[in-house]
């Protein structure tokens, strides 16, 4: 580990980062499973690590006072309903403009175990024209990393079958309330 941040991640806190970051300047990735604040802190202590230029996405009900300030220190920013702007266009524009930068989101959108997971991510990568990364965090091998690159939005169902298919053996912290987008 080459910084405070992986010190702590793996000595200090025994988790193990797989793989290298992907060889990309601008992507969405998205990171699950997400049933815990500690997902979180694990999450900004890897992207730390691996020293990207990174914005978290966060719910806007996170962002009240004093709760606005941690969010903001922490590198988030509010989305999802935000007046007069729609989320997919902010995230395209920002990326457009960026020489460099990763956005995080959790697919999920919640902590909570739903059945349908948020596409919003999609549309934003495709907007953008930006490979989605699929980030993970595995409490039962304890390792946080990025399962894969998807370069191909042509398709939105291809593209769900590939993030089912590299999430299918990924443990949650609480795994009773992950649950793989699941087809109707």
């Amino acid at each position: 580990m080459n910084t405070i941040y992986g010190f702590v991640l793996s000595k200090v806190l025994g988790w193990k980062i797989n793989g290298d970051f992907p060889d990309v300047s601008k992507s969405i990735i998205i990171f699950a499973p997400h049933t815990s604040y500690y997902d979180s802190i694990y999450g900004k202590l890897f992207f730390n690590e691996v020293r990207i230029k990174h914005t978290f996405l966060s719910k806007k009900e996170l962002f009240f006072f004093p709760m606005n300030m941690v969010m903001q220190w922490y590198g988030s920013i509010p989305i999802r309903g935000v007046a007069g702007e729609n989320a997919i266009y902010q995230v395209s524009k920002m990326l457009d403009d960026a020489k460099s930068l990763h956005i995080v989101l959790s697919p999920e959108g919640t902590m909570a175990k739903v059945t349908k997971w948020n596409k919003g991510f999609y549309y934003m990568a495709w907007k953008a024209k930006v490979p989605i990364l699929v980030g993970y965090i595995d409490y039962q091998k304890k390792e946080v990393g990025i399962k894969g690159v998807i370069n191909n939005l042509e398709n939105i169902n291809d593209v769900m079958n590939q993030i089912n298919t590299m999430y299918k053996d990924v443990v949650a912290k609480y795994p009773e309330k992950f649950s793989l987008e699941i087809k109707k």
